[in-house]
């Protein structure tokens, strides 16, 4: 036994991280919170004062990303399905508990399932599952080397193909990861809940100092720059709506999506709202939302399963299904490149870039923000559970919507009775525009109402979540009540990023600085793979010699 603990170390349990006693940043790392505040800051305040040279410079990295690592970003989330595969296969592994040996899980499965998708995805269902068939059914690679038809019946199954690759098991495999190297070594090693302990057994108790404030502001970075992805979007779609339920055209610019006064508007409405939400802590309002938005998401859904184009959503989500499962080893490896002619290679390669890429980096950037929810609901669950749970089930239900939703707009399209009017319409406003042409303009304004305030209520919590889960991380894991000058500066902060990233370049450039915030977290992420596989391996070891694999919390 004394050469099996010569080999194998006695696992990190401590890991001081210092923060401050009083003052302003009590309770806070001063390092991690001033370095995260003084980066967003500085990206606002470059974006304002210089928005022609911030544009240029953002296009520029975005190409040099796409030249230059489009080939990691899909290697790395293949990396991560392979992953979450082998830790459910592995019996040392998927039998091991996300927590102490008496730990029991805290939720019911189905309230953990649900707790999952809503935090996963919420949002993006509403634009996505709309928008994203539709345009996969009109040009994808498949269409671009000629092997199916734009629009055409044979593009069916490729255009889920495709839709169903960047919300399916890919994008959960990556939020898996995140969540369980948190959650195991917070839960069974009693370390604090912050992204740099998932890293605890490659530099040990080098991350109390530095090292481990690196990983935590690029974790900070990433979290803020994938929220603002996400906010973007829901701008946008929030501000569709407003104009649909007759708020006022003049929220649009000439183009039909959001004016500069349009994008200004809905940010003070959802990040006042989220903020205010964020201060009250988990209170009645806050369940209040999370209920409201439940139920409404429910309505939606059943809405397009009854009314929709029911049988061709059956089609697209099983054998859609089976099409994506049977492509799926080849897509994960798949990579395109172009070889500067313009032929079908280079448009292969853009079409990638700018889906494909920009997935996976969406999918990372928000891997810490999700990974910190996942881990803090998932504890007393086996890892196994854990990996099947947090990957098949929610990627089923975003199936689902692509399927129903999505597919109900392909079939009144190709039946010829909507005529342009939803393929025609921005991303934002597909959903707007598909169930005012079921519904007639009455009970259409009545689903936009209901569509608007249900993507409010998402838009709130993703914000308000985001601000907790920062000032988590900046605290050194601490999940305590935070001072509310701090909740108030990452909620102002969150919504001045939006709003310049928006302003000076649109969608565009709040899509390249996210690809951008994501690389370095990529890295991170890559470490938690081994980080966590090399604890799992030393924790059967020791486990084949009467160790003990699971310690008390600190203090117990």
């Amino acid at each position: 036994m004394s050469n099996i603990k010569r080999r194998i170390r006695e696992p990190l349990r401590v890991l001081p991280i210092k923060t401050a006693e009083k003052g302003f940043y009590s309770g806070f790392n001063v390092d991690v919170t001033v370095t995260g505040k003084l980066a967003v800051g500085g990206l606002v305040l470059w974006a304002v004062a210089f928005p022609e040279n911030a544009g240029s410079v953002l296009a520029g990295f975005n190409s040099f990303i796409l030249t230059h690592f489009a080939s990691w970003y899909i290697l790395v989330m293949a990396a991560f399905v392979l992953v979450c595969i082998g830790l459910a296969l592995w019996p040392a592994a998927g039998r091991l508990k996300i927590g102490r040996y008496d730990d029991k899980p805290e939720f019911s499965r189905f309230s953990w399932f649900s707790m999952m998708f809503g935090a996963g995805i919420g949002v993006g269902m509403l634009t996505w599952a709309v928008a994203e068939p539709v345009y996969h059914f009109q040009n994808n690679p498949d269409v671009i080397q000629g092997f199916a038809t734009a629009a055409g019946p044979d593009n069916i199954l490729n255009a889920y193909k495709w839709s169903y690759l960047h919300w399916g098991f890919s994008a959960w495999a990556s939020y898996a990861i995140a969540g369980l190297a948190l959650g195991f070594f917070a839960y069974r090693r009693g370390l604090p809940l912050t992204i740099r302990s998932a890293l605890a057994p490659l530099f040990g108790s080098r991350l109390s100092g530095w090292t481990g404030h690196l990983v935590d502001i690029v974790a900070v970075i990433a979290t803020i720059l994938g929220v603002a992805q996400t906010l973007g979007f829901g701008v946008e779609q929030f501000v569709a709506g407003m104009a649909r339920i007759g708020v006022g055209g003049w929220l649009l610019n000439g183009e039909g999506t959001a004016s500069a006064t349009g994008i200004i508007v809905a940010l003070v409405i959802i990040m006042g709202a989220s903020t205010l939400s964020a201060l009250s802590g988990v209170g009645k309002g806050i369940k209040w939302l999370s209920n409201l938005n439940m139920g409404l998401s429910i309505f939606l859904l059943v809405f397009f399963l009854v009314f929709g184009a029911t049988g061709f959503g059956i089609y697209a989500l099983f054998v859609g299904l089976w099409h994506y499962v049977l492509a799926l080893p080849d897509l994960l490896f798949t990579i395109y490149k172009g070889d500067g002619s313009g032929g079908v290679t280079d448009k292969l390669e853009a079409w990638q870039g700018g889906w494909s890429v920009f997935y996976w980096a969406w999918w990372v950037a928000f891997a810490p923000f999700v990974g910190l929810f996942l881990a803090r609901i998932s504890r007393g669950r086996t890892i196994r559970e854990f990996v099947l749970g947090a990957v098949i089930v929610p990627a089923l239900m975003c199936f689902v919507w692509f399927a129903f939703a999505g597919g109900t707009a392909i079939e009144l399209e190709r039946s010829g009775g909507a005529n342009g009017t939803i393929f025609g319409a921005s991303d934002g406003d597909k959903i707007f525009a598909m169930t005012n042409y079921m519904l007639g303009d009455m009970l259409g304004w009545i689903m936009a109402v209901a569509i608007v305030v249900l993507l409010m209520t998402y838009l709130i919590t993703t914000a308000d979540s985001a601000v907790l889960i920062v000032n988590t991380i900046n605290a050194a894991g601490d999940e305590g009540p935070k001072a509310r000058p701090h909740i108030l500066f990452w909620g102002i902060a969150l919504s001045l990023v939006v709003a310049a990233l928006l302003l000076v370049g649109g969608l565009d450039a709040i899509r390249t600085a996210m690809v951008i915030g994501a690389l370095p977290f990529s890295l991170v992420m890559v470490l938690m793979c081994v980080a966590l596989i090399k604890a799992i391996l030393n924790d059967s070891i020791r486990a084949t010699h009467g160790e003990p694999t699971a310690f008390p919390e600190r203090g117990s």
